[in-house]
């Protein structure tokens, strides 16, 4: 009886490990935080291998295994995994479409995935038509980087009866730009461009919107907890459950782009009111946004 149990034993055991994959996550440096997101990435994965290495303990990405699941972290990492073309697939996490096109340009390595942390244009837009419905004219500031993103944003917004009122703001010394952009507009709606938005710029953006009664939407949840009001968001729950669902498969499937399939709304209750807005239901608003999605 010992001895077939053994047998058994023996035969199950390549089950048990079929699904196992070894997965590296990859950061600039030791970090509590970077250390703690391959610690719940491991909870979700309990039949992977999950350990997070800094870039200066790393061999070369030609000497790693090619089956291996690589994580990207930051650009510290990226720039590791892009000193060789040889190497394991790798996901690059929480990077922006600006931060992308800055990085990498049009000519993105094949062994490359990126996975978008700004929240996509056509549901900016359909959040504004849902909390805004009398908006038409979309004010949209743009910079050397982000420009790329108006072609996109017209397509978008067309089905939904909006029209893209872009200005070009090169000099933010010069609030000119910013001051025509607003008065031809009914909202603002800020794309996630550091160059434009960003902790020197928020006030003479915020208080010059309001000024003119004016929302701003987006670029993205720290802006509204600074006083814009209301953009689409993922939190790291959403980060790690679309990161289950890539690890499931073979990283050569994995798609050369994607958002998260889960997300919330984030909206500022204050600045609803100071509009004479309707208090806005981040989840009401998240779960009609969501139906009217056809894809992630």
């Amino acid at each position: 009886m010992a001895r077939l149990l053994g047998l058994l034993l023996i035969c199950l055991w390549p089950l048990a490990t079929l699904s196992a994959n070894e997965v590296l996550v990859v950061g600039a440096s030791d970090q509590a935080g970077m250390r703690s997101f391959a610690q719940a990435l491991q909870v979700r994965r309990g039949n992977d291998q999950v350990r997070f290495q800094p870039v200066s303990s790393l061999l070369p990405p030609s000497q790693l295994p090619r089956d291996l699941r690589l994580i990207l972290l930051d650009r510290a990492a990226l720039q590791w995994r892009m000193s060789e073309s040889a190497g394991p697939r790798a996901l690059l996490m929480r990077v922006s479409r600006v931060e992308a096109e800055q990085l990498l340009g049009a000519d993105r390595p094949g062994y490359l995935s990126l996975l978008w942390n700004d929240p996509p244009l056509a549901r900016q837009l359909r959040l504004t038509r849902l909390l805004m419905p009398q908006a038409r004219r979309i004010g949209v500031l743009y910079g050397q980087h982000s420009h790329f993103l108006l072609n996109e944003l017209r397509q978008a917004a067309r089905p939904l009866g909006l029209e893209i009122v872009a200005q070009h703001w090169p000099d933010l010394r010069d609030s000119r730009p910013l001051q025509q952009v607003l008065a031809d507009s009914d909202v603002l709606l800020g794309l996630d461009d550091p160059d434009l938005y960003n902790a020197k710029t928020a006030k003479n953006v915020l208080l010059s919107s309001y000024g003119r009664q004016m929302a701003l939407i987006g670029p993205n949840a720290g802006f509204v907890r600074a006083g814009a009001l209301a953009s689409t968001y993922s939190d790291q729950d959403d980060w790690l459950a679309v990161l289950d669902q890539l690890l499931d498969q073979p990283p050569a499937r994995w798609p050369r782009s994607l958002y998260p399939a889960h997300y919330g709304v984030s909206g500022n209750q204050q600045v609803a009111r100071a509009l004479g807005l309707e208090p806005i239901d981040p989840q009401a608003a998240a779960l009609a946004l969501a139906a009217g999605e056809s894809t992630p």
